[in-house]
């Protein structure tokens, strides 16, 4: 049978002389997600918080209803485990790994699971921004924060890492010590979609971007800011940049209305989410 397993402290001493893929179904918390192939929830162990996110294999059907969508399926927590490394050796601030198992050659019947620390305290930036519109921040701080998200960006895709869910919301800003130009902390999260290759694919690196651009379209950036974001990815003269990409940027804002749009229907007053 494959088997791939980490445990670091304290789950190595909690789970020592058991089989840890029957420890984690054991473990009890907030429950924010319950499927018969998934689950997600937060734990506290020795004080801390963690979050697990338990995989029990999705069944040959939905891979194939995935496949024939053109879209790829979330097998397991294997891809989790993959980006937090890559983006770590990267310098991409993100979640901490404290345990990761994965068990089975069958895709369609794979146990996996990883738990994280809590990043805490921390808020989400769609949730710091929201109020931007009618309360703009200080300018030199809305200026670091952009060029920060930009170098992210610009690290992820460099390390060959691609979010697949890259929106504002999964970026947390970290409070202790109170953010500020000088002690700026983000760190990326949701990364169970991320696909990891050696380099990544321009279709992809693309996809992202519209998804952060549309993400942030509600928090009352300039024009001037997003030149400023593209500047900080590119990391290039911004009239290199507009000659060299003026395609693209036509694409993200053609997709980010798209995206906009499906939105508004998916949300609409009346409307079944």
């Amino acid at each position: 049978m494959s088997e791939q397993l980490f445990l670091d402290e304290p789950f190595r001493t909690l789970w020592a002389g058991r089989d840890p893929f029957v420890a984690v179904e054991a473990l009890e918390g907030e429950v924010f997600r319950e499927l018969e192939a998934r689950r997600t929830l937060r734990t506290v162990v020795a004080g801390r918080g963690y979050f697990v996110k338990i995989h029990r294999g999705v069944g040959w059907r939905e891979i194939a209803k995935n496949l024939v969508s053109l879209r790829l399926p979330v097998l397991g927590a294997g891809n989790e485990w993959k980006a937090i490394e890559r983006l770590t050796k990267a310098g991409v601030d993100t979640m901490r790994a404290a345990a990761y198992g994965e068990r089975g050659a069958n895709p369609a019947r794979q146990h996996s699971f990883i738990v994280t620390e809590e990043l805490a305290p921390t808020v989400s930036l769609e949730d710091f921004c929201a109020n931007w519109p009618a309360d703009p921040p200080a300018l030199d701080f809305k200026r670091a924060l952009l060029a920060r998200v930009a170098e992210m960006a610009r690290r992820m895709h460099g390390a060959g890492v691609n979010h697949r869910d890259f929106y504002i919301c999964h970026f947390l800003l970290h409070l202790d010590p109170a953010p500020s130009v000088e002690t700026l902390k983000l760190s990326l999260i949701d990364l169970h979609r991320a696909q990891v290759r050696a380099t990544t694919p321009r279709r992809w690196r693309d996809k992202d971007l519209a998804s952060i651009y549309f993400s942030a379209l509600s928090i009352g950036l300039t024009r001037h800011d997003v030149l400023r974001f593209l500047r900080g990815y590119f990391a290039d003269d911004l009239c290199a940049i507009l000659a060299r990409e003026g395609r693209l940027l036509r694409a993200l804002a053609s997709k980010a209305e798209r995206l906009q749009q499906r939105y508004r229907r998916k949300y609409a007053p009346g409307t079944s989410a």
